[in-house]
């Protein structure tokens, strides 16, 4: 069987397991897997549109392929949100569950964070999710970017996260447009650590970064009931909003 057809069937019939080995929930039946990167070869960064290609590179370590932000990016954001943003390219999703695994390579700080984005419309409207060592009201919340300063959209939140817990942190996002909700779940697949309800994005991108810090990803899963192309053009030249 065709290994992503396998892991399709597999996902859709069971539990899956984090590395922390904890059950998973599994994933619904009506969502299918309408991306995955592993990050084999440098190549896999090309998959990407980012504010600032030049702070992005590929690399491998003990056996995982990730790609990596590595410096501030030299980008001009039209109202407050984050520099260092990379999108998955050709592709669109509405409802969806995002997993990857995430590697903070920064300083220890109270704002010490990795973005997800998603719902990703263009520069000025998009969601983004902070994980932060400490939270206030600009960091590790669920925040809206739209066409003002980010705006915390969370109602729960823990106290911060320990990026130095581990080296590889497993991160899933649940999005449902209809009802608005957003669960985020960092290595623990049964409770969320942020939760929030917001309704005003449908379609957009998804992808990976940072306020203006360092970090890895890699290992991406994304599944969703359905998927399009998203327009062309570049998602963060402003005025793209449909």
């Amino acid at each position: 069987m065709n290994p992503s057809l396998a892991l399709l069937f597999l996902a859709g019939t069971c539990a899956l397991y984090s590395d922390n080995g904890k059950v998973a929930p599994s994933i619904p039946e009506n969502y299918k897997l309408v991306y995955k990167q592993d990050f084999e070869s440098k190549e896999s960064l090309d998959e990407f549109v980012a504010t600032d290609k030049r702070v992005w590179k590929w690399g491998e370590e003990k056996g995982i392929g990730f790609i990596e932000h590595f410096g501030k990016s030299k980008y001009k954001y039209e109202v407050r949100s984050p520099f260092n943003i990379a999108l998955v390219d050709g592709i669109e999703v509405k409802d969806f569950i995002l997993e990857a695994k995430l590697r903070q390579t920064g300083k220890e700080y109270g704002h010490r964070d990795m973005c997800v984005f998603y719902n990703f419309k263009d520069r000025s409207h998009f969601y983004y999710t902070h994980i932060a060592s400490v939270t206030d009201n600009h960091a590790h919340n669920c925040f809206v970017v739209n066409g003002n300063p980010r705006t915390k959209i969370s109602h729960k939140t823990t106290q911060g996260h320990n990026w130095s817990s581990r080296e590889w942190h497993d991160f899933r996002l649940v999005r449902e447009h209809s009802t608005g909700k957003i669960d985020v779940f960092v290595n623990d697949f049964e409770k969320p650590i942020m939760r929030a309800v917001d309704k005003t994005f449908e379609w957009g991108r998804v992808g990976f970064g940072s306020f203006d810090d360092t970090g890895r990803v890699a290992a991406v899963r994304l599944y969703a009931p359905e998927s399009r192309k998203p327009d062309d053009g570049d998602p963060f030249v402003e005025g793209r909003q449909k």
